[in-house]
């Protein structure tokens, strides 16, 4: 098998992962040219999860340097991705926050996007600083989010982690809904696998210290679901890298290398995500940086020397 006990290179960090169209597409931007970023917006169409990956990193682009943003506004003002983008950068200006400019934003991103759930995601997310006294705030933009895309993996993951004892729940708050999550989805959802990040969370938390985390995984029930969860998703027709497939490999792995089973199907994983680690934060739970735990479970899968 191709990249089998190579030596360990320094992860691709980069957020855009293995979507190509998507780095390419940032360059052209960055340079001056808009049109490659609608065009590859466009190109998403009905694919939610890919659609919503992109329109994230892009943020992450147009916060560091806005100038084809504010092109992109100035000849579309009304397109739906451009309202998107808008919101997600006016959300993390604290003035704009304050003023309630970035709470227009949202709305209008929202109306201009009436059956996307993305929208009302960027919103859930910034009332992490706030989460008590947001919590209703938080539970009614999931509604809605869900109500619009019932199986929308991003709105589910942010409900997961608002749940978790970390934030502003508790465990069986945060098992109740990624199980939930998971149950509704179709295989191959990113959303079957949210169990496993659980079970990261409830780790980090209760066990955090390595061989403690690797016995509370090898525990025959957390076992059994992660074989559950892992089977679902094999059962579906699109494993692809782009969306979140990186972000999928990397739980498998990372449930594989803890609970010591599956090497095989982990080596697999590993040798098709290569390095990209993008931003997965999950291996920093149990070791100093998310690079670190990233090699120990190559190593693990033999995959790098």
């Amino acid at each position: 098998m191709l990249g089998l006990f190579r030596k360990a290179n320094a992860p691709d960090t980069d957020p855009a992962e293995a979507d190509l169209e998507l780095r390419a597409a940032r360059d052209r931007a960055l340079a001056g040219d808009w049109t490659a970023v609608h065009r590859l917006i466009a190109a998403a169409g009905r694919d939610r999860e890919l659609r919503a990956r992109r329109l994230s990193v892009l943020a992450a682009t147009a916060a560091r340097d806005p100038r084809w943003l504010l092109a992109w506004e100035a000849a579309m003002p009304e397109d739906p991705a451009v309202a998107i983008l808008r919101a997600h950068t006016l959300l993390d200006q604290e003035a704009a926050r304050d003023s309630g400019l970035a709470a227009r934003a949202v709305r209008r991103a929202a109306e201009l996007n009436p059956d996307d759930a993305h929208p009302l995601v960027i919103s859930m997310n910034t009332m992490f600083a706030d989460g008590y006294r947001r919590a209703g705030d938080f539970a009614d933009s999931l509604r809605e989010a869900l109500r619009r895309d019932p199986h929308h993996f991003e709105a589910h993951l942010a409900a997961v982690r608002f749940a978790c004892a970390r934030w502003y729940g508790t465990h069986d708050e945060m098992f109740a809904a990624a199980r939930s999550a998971a149950a509704g989805a179709p295989p191959g959802s990113p959303a079957v696998l949210l169990p496993l990040l659980a079970h990261f969370e409830y780790a980090l938390r209760e066990v955090p210290a390595l061989t403690a985390a690797k016995a509370y995984f090898s525990r025959a029930d957390v076992r059994a679901e992660i074989t559950c969860c892992a089977a679902k998703w094999r059962a579906g027709q699109d494993h692809r890298l782009t969306g979140r497939g990186v972000t999928a490999r990397h739980w498998l792995a990372l449930a594989a290398y803890l609970s010591d089973q599956d090497r095989e199907a982990a080596r697999t994983l590993l040798t098709e995500v290569g390095s990209f680690l993008g931003d997965t934060p999950v291996y920093g739970y149990f070791w100093a940086t998310p690079a670190e735990g990233f090699h120990a479970v190559q190593r693990w899968a033999k995959v790098i020397a």
